[in-house]
């Protein structure tokens, strides 16, 4: 039986069985012979699984459910967008557009519907920003959290596994990005206008503030050489 085979009957034997991440698994030599597999299969395409985050193996007690994590695809997309990256390619650039598009599309849906203590969390935010770039310090983690709180209210897990891999990929070329640094004060005006216009609840607002952020980031890529790492 093909190895692509065998995991793809794993697989549906758990969502047949509707089981739920940390759930037991058949013991193996259950498996071998639901399957009708050789133990050396059922192993390997146990091994293969749990790499996908799909199984985890517990030695000495079982395969188990795993947590069904977009940890490897997302660790897969930040490693391609950095190796992309080195290799003189727009990949960076390219991921930057797709986020771009992703949170345009959806900071419509938070306007005028954020709570006022998620407004507020989103306005210290902006002011430790604005001390941060008055002292001359980077404003990069404060950024990262500015942007996982403006979503977190759309309680959607994979957004923000994808920003976080945007995040990692980014900081991983930050070197490069020296060369065209941005205004801090840019920087904090920019997220200012993002906060008041999800507060006013002015989608077209909202989205244009969107775009103009990523309008400058989109400029500093472009005029950031690659270079080696």
């Amino acid at each position: 039986m093909a190895a692509r085979d065998l995991q793809e009957r794993i697989k549906k034997l758990i969502v047949d069985r509707r089981l739920p991440s940390g759930a037991p698994l058949p013991t193996e030599p259950e498996l071998m012979r639901l399957l009708g597999a050789s133990r050396n299969s059922v192993r390997e395409a146990l091994k293969a699984l749990q790499a996908m985050g799909i199984v985890e193996i517990r030695h000495g007690f079982g395969t188990y459910v795993g947590s069904m994590s977009f940890a490897p695809m997302i660790e897969g997309l930040a490693f391609r967008t950095v190796a992309g990256h080195y290799r003189g390619e727009d990949s960076l650039l390219q991921l930057l557009e797709l986020r771009e598009a992703v949170e345009t599309g959806l900071v419509s849906r938070l306007a005028g519907r954020l709570e006022e203590a998620d407004l507020a969390e989103l306005d210290a935010l902006v002011d430790r920003m604005e001390r941060e770039a008055a002292e001359g310090t980077g404003l990069a983690e404060t950024d990262r959290a500015f942007h996982a709180t403006l979503y977190r209210g759309l309680d959607n897990v994979l957004l923000g596994e994808v920003l976080e891999a945007f995040w990692d990929a980014f900081h991983r070329v930050r070197r490069d990005l020296a060369a065209a640094p941005q205004d801090p004060r840019v920087t904090c005006r920019q997220h200012r206008e993002i906060v008041d216009a999800v507060r006013s609840g002015d989608s077209l607002r909202a989205e244009r503030a969107i775009r103009d952020h990523f309008g400058n980031l989109r400029t500093r890529l472009s005029q950031a050489p690659t270079a080696a790492p």
